[in-house]
């Protein structure tokens, strides 16, 4: 089986940065190496990495509930790109569970990364 092992974003400011996504992910930078200037986040068996040097990328982020967490951001001054909403329904166990609802939002981050949010819900 193939999965998401890390997934590197590219920063400007790695101070910044990393203060930028404990607050958004609501936990402590895992690990941190300067030099050569590498800060790195366990998200489950997915670990996100932080980097001058990386290139440019599109994270998504799954949490528990996007409407939950977009307001947790936003009562924390993080703006906003696009409010939650469906985007998908699950008809079969391709991508998801039957008769679920795939929600998603979209947030900047720090460095001006867009950043997505994803959520498997009950139907509403």
């Amino acid at each position: 089986m193939v999965r998401v092992r890390q997934v590197a974003l590219h920063v400007d400011d790695l101070d910044r940065a990393v203060a930028f996504y404990e607050l958004a992910l609501a936990q402590p930078v895992a690990a941190r190496f300067d030099p050569p200037g590498l800060a790195f986040f366990a998200l489950g068996p997915t670990r996100l990495l932080l980097e001058a040097g990386a290139p440019a990328s599109m994270l998504y982020l799954g949490v528990d509930d996007v409407r939950e967490t977009v307001e947790r951001l936003r009562a924390d001054g993080v703006a906003i790109e696009s409010e939650p909403h469906v985007i998908f329904r699950h008809d079969s166990t391709d991508l998801g569970t039957p008769g679920s609802e795939e929600w998603m939002a979209f947030f900047k981050d720090s460095e001006g990364n867009l950043v997505g949010l994803v959520s498997e819900l009950a139907p509403s």
